[in-house]
Parts: C-alpha cells; structure tokens; sequence
C-alpha cells in the first residue's frame, strides 16, 4: 500500500513503541511522537505591569505551557497545516526569537 509521508506521521525512527499522552483539546490517546506540540510562554503578571517594570530593569518570570494535541485538533485550531505534496518534502521554516 502507498504511504503519503516518508516517516509515516511518525516521529520515532527505530525506537518501537512510543508513549500514550492524551490530546489537550478532546482527550483521545495519541503517540507521543505522533502528536503535535504547542509551547507558550504565559507571564505571571498582566501586561502594562509587565512593561513598567521591564523599564526598572527588574527580570520577570514565565513559565512554559506546553500542550499536546491530535493532528485533527492540530489542524482544527490552526497549529499545522494541510500542505500539498510538494510542499510536504521541504522542512518548514524555524521561527527564531531573538
């Protein structure tokens, strides 16, 4: 049978068999490999609080979200996209923060 991609949606090489997690937005039980990760940083203080005191020099702290989602939500919520054959060779391009 044809395969539509060369990792067959799959992010685990020769490891075996990957690890359970569940979706954030339904709940369904994916491969760890598999699902789509959606990382962002959530501040502890509102944001105009945030910019004075970035002005005093003070460091602020955030923490890291991260959540785990299907390819359908993935889709569904706009973190991939459904991309066309020849778009699916090429590697996506990396945001960088500076």
């Amino acid at each position: 049978m044809p395969v539509k991609r060369k990792s067959r949606g799959r992010a685990k090489g020769g490891k075996g068999r990957g690890a359970m997690i569940q979706c954030s937005s339904c709940g369904q039980l994916v491969p760890r490999d598999k699902a789509k990760r959606a990382s962002r940083r959530i501040s502890m203080v509102d944001s105009a609080l945030y910019k004075e005191l970035r002005q005093k020099g003070t460091y602020v702290s955030s923490r890291t979200e991260t959540r785990y989602y299907c390819v359908s939500c993935a889709v569904h919520r706009g973190v991939v996209r459904v991309r066309s054959k020849d778009e699916r060779k090429q590697r996506p391009q990396i945001r960088r923060r500076r």
